[in-house]
């Protein structure tokens, strides 16, 4: 990594633990404020966990375990209630860098992705229909919510992405550093008992 996409991964880390930027716009940001101009080559998404590690073990060592255990028991809890679906947990509560600031991102995986759609408003649950980018690229559609975690005192985004059973197979490919990239509720709810016993 040149110094320049160091320093941008430093800054974007910043803006990602303290302000809970999504990592795409933390980059952009943290180039536009180091006035590095577009040229200058943006941080890849591991070089940016890296950082964020890295500012989380320097700033946040005393916190942020706590927090992250209130935010998987928290996705936990939305995994049981929407078991019908095949929730995978993703992003920063699944990798270990989340905080308070971040938001619980799960996936699911449905004979008709309607079928979770129609789940939510039978349970009276509010939610803001949207579209994001899929596990390939592909616009899938996302279900945000937002959901009381009394652990941390606070109301916490959760995003449900919708995808069909099919994209089940390839979603458990390891990641490039060979890491499981989304984790079942199995997988979670060892998580959250290894942490109560840590």
């Amino acid at each position: 990594m040149d110094r320049a996409s160091a320093e941008i991964a430093a800054a974007a880390a910043r803006l990602v633990v303290e302000d809970g930027l999504e990592w795409g716009a933390a980059k952009r940001r943290a180039r536009q404020q180091l006035d590095l101009g577009l040229r200058a080559r943006l941080p890849d998404n591991e070089e940016l966990e890296d950082a964020v590690r890295e500012h989380l073990a320097l700033f946040h060592a005393d916190t942020q375990p706590a927090e992250l255990r209130a935010l998987r028991r928290l996705a936990l809890r939305w995994m049981e209630r929407l078991q019908a679906f095949r929730p995978y947990l993703a992003g920063a509560v699944w990798h270990g860098t989340a905080t308070r600031r971040s938001d619980v991102y799960l996936q699911l995986f449905c004979d008709d992705p309607k079928s979770a759609e129609i789940a939510l408003i039978d349970h009276g649950v509010r939610y803001e229909p949207r579209t994001v980018p899929g596990l390939r690229g592909e616009p899938v559609e996302a279900l945000s919510l937002h959901s009381d975690c009394p652990e941390l005192g606070e109301t916490i985004g959760v995003h449900l992405l919708l995808h069909d059973l099919d994209d089940l197979r390839g979603a458990l490919r390891p990641d490039a550093r060979g890491r499981t990239p989304r984790g079942s509720p199995e997988a979670v709810r060892w998580l959250v008992a290894q942490e109560a016993g840590a």
